[in-house]
């Protein structure tokens, strides 16, 4: 679940939009009333949502996005004529008065595409180290030089092997290593 930050110039709208996310289940981290609080929460917190106004006592959103770290995602409540301005920002916005259906589900769609990013991210191959890759190179040459195998069918060979037992690919590079020099 993303962290949410809420952060309005009037501490009572800031609360009102906390409680009504609460009720709809999901967990706040932070109400804030400036721009350096709002800050300060999205600093500590890995990733989340910031639902915010248009200005706070020390700076405007577009000064607040700029600051805001690169994993947070910021959604704009406003009034109409002020949206119009912040077109092409790529960042969401609501229009005032806000519907609570309109909050919710919006908030549930940035929060989705947080959580897809995430896994994006995590599914992503890891660079491997010299070392790991010595490794392979080692058990892909005794591949080659025992079984008489091109590079390709070696490296196919060792990468068959570690999804067919569930171990990693330097894992099962180790394995040929420490089997076949034996």
């Amino acid at each position: 679940m993303a962290n949410i930050v809420v952060l309005f110039s009037k501490l009572e709208n800031a609360k009102n939009i906390k409680n009504i996310l609460v009720r709809s289940g999901f967990s706040v981290a932070a109400v804030c009333t400036t721009g350096a609080q709002a800050i300060q929460s999205a600093d500590s917190l890995d990733d989340g949502i910031l639902v915010c106004g248009y200005r706070y006592s020390d700076m405007l959103y577009s000064e607040l996005r700029d600051y805001l770290p690169g994993n947070f995602e910021m959604l704009l409540v406003a009034s109409k004529h002020l949206l119009n301005e912040c077109l092409g920002t790529n960042i969401m916005s609501l229009t005032m008065p806000i519907q609570v259906h309109d909050l919710v589900s919006t908030v549930e769609m940035m929060e989705y595409n947080i959580e897809r990013r995430k896994k994006k991210l995590r599914s992503k191959p890891k660079a491997r180290n010299e070392k790991d890759k010595e490794i392979l190179w080692e058990a892909k040459v005794l591949l080659m030089e025992r079984n008489n195998m091109t590079e390709e069918e070696a490296h196919r060979y060792i990468q068959k092997s570690s999804m067919d037992n569930g171990v990693n690919l330097i894992e099962t590079a180790q394995m040929v290593l420490s089997l076949m020099r034996s």
